[in-house]
């Protein structure tokens, strides 16, 4: 039996020594291995002003506080994803206004998002779910016809592209997370791409208590002011470290999901009451973050068994994600959702699996995964 798991951090012996030399060093934050990985990621993603953070639900954090959203504010959010993409709403004291998905991507309905709009609605925020692209030509419609700024959170989506330009670039700013198991990881970490530069200002402003000065640019040591309510959301150093090293990495990376990916599609393509989800198109390039299936006929509500076949075959699995986020116990309580309002969000949820694709993988994996999990939805069809 093979261990495949569903996600594993890449750590070689790159990072390790890039790690070591910063242990070895006297800066352990504010250094310039940080200032670096912003610069490297510009480089790759195509963004003018990159801000690196401590996480993805930090950038996200950090937008809806540089623009002052607060009491009595919206925020237009799809109800399948990650809980943060809510929660850094929530933290503002704002509202999360969730709206239904499409069922061939995933991702957030432009007709729902119109419908959504109120005269309290600040901005619009999109999930490339996973790491395919938005239409962002008709969220884009939609926010400059009512005045509304965008927000793009590309957690899943590093290396996806909308016509030809990064993610993270056709709104506001565009926030990434390194979480161990996404395409690159820092430990922890995420960063804030944006074509503002007054945005970017900001939130390297408000990432780091507010202060004026950063230690790089005093002239007395321990002199400062804070202008601004900001928090501790910085980048450190020895995750820095880790993310110059991956990032050179990164293209191999993406070329690896996509072949895994392809190559998982192509041998169960043919397997029936089984979908998937569009993946590319004229205007799309995903970056391949996971293979997901969505049961159907007589696989409906056979997921667990399908999933604990897999597991005791040693094929990692995963959800994405477990249910809707206006029907998680916080939100559903808060809002009185009934989940009637989101059948394609609760229909995902519900009924899909997803498999792993990531670099870890060669190609025995991926035919050991594809043959288990034909013959266990061959199984569980009886």
């Amino acid at each position: 039996m093979r261990n495949i798991p569903f996600g594993k951090p890449m750590i070689g012996a790159e990072e390790r020594q890039s790690v070591l030399e910063v242990l070895n060093g006297t800066t352990l934050v504010h250094g310039p291995r940080v200032t670096s990985f912003e610069a490297s990621f510009s480089e790759f993603s195509g963004a003018p002003h990159s801000v690196a953070v401590s996480s993805c639900t930090a950038g996200l954090h950090l937008f809806y506080l540089a623009i002052g959203v607060g009491a009595g504010d919206e925020v237009i959010v799809p109800a399948q994803t990650h809980v943060a993409t809510a929660h850094a709403i929530e933290f503002c004291g704002a509202k999360p206004v969730f709206v239904d998905v499409l069922n061939d991507t995933g991702n957030i309905d432009p007709a729902g998002v119109e419908a959504a709009v109120t005269e309290r609605t600040r901005a619009i925020s999109v999930v490339h779910f996973l790491g395919v692209p938005v239409d962002m030509d008709l969220i884009l419609s939609i926010a400059d016809t009512h005045g509304l700024l965008v927000v793009e959170d590309c957690a899943l989506a590093i290396g996806a592209r909308y016509k030809n330009l990064h993610v993270g670039l056709h709104g506001d700013v565009g926030c990434f997370s390194f979480y161990p198991v996404k395409h690159i990881t820092t430990a922890e970490g995420g960063i804030v791409i944006t074509r503002d530069q007054d945005f970017a200002e900001k939130i390297a402003t408000l990432r780091a208590f507010g202060v004026n000065r950063h230690h790089g640019e005093r002239k007395i040591a321990g002199d400062y002011d804070v202008p601004l309510l900001g928090y501790n959301y910085r980048m450190n150093e020895i995750e820095a470290a880790i993310g110059l090293e991956q990032i050179k990495k990164l293209p191999e990376f993406l070329k690896l999901r996509k072949q895994n990916f392809t190559y998982l599609e192509q041998k169960l393509v043919d397997c029936r009451n089984i979908s998937f989800f569009t993946n590319e198109n004229e205007k799309c390039q995903s970056s391949y973050y996971c293979f997901s299936i969505l049961l159907e006929g007589k696989l409906l509500n056979k997921r667990e068994e399908i999933i604990q076949f897999l597991n005791n075959k040693g094929i990692g699995t995963s959800i994405y994600y477990p249910k809707a986020v206006p029907m998680m116990k916080y939100y559903k309580k808060k809002y009185g959702y009934s989940g009637e309002e989101f059948p394609n969000a609760s229909r995902i949820s519900e009924q899909t699996i997803s498999l792993p694709v990531g670099p870890h993988l060669n190609l025995e994996d991926m035919q050991y995964m594809a043959n288990h999990v034909t013959q266990a939805l061959k199984i569980a069809e009886k």
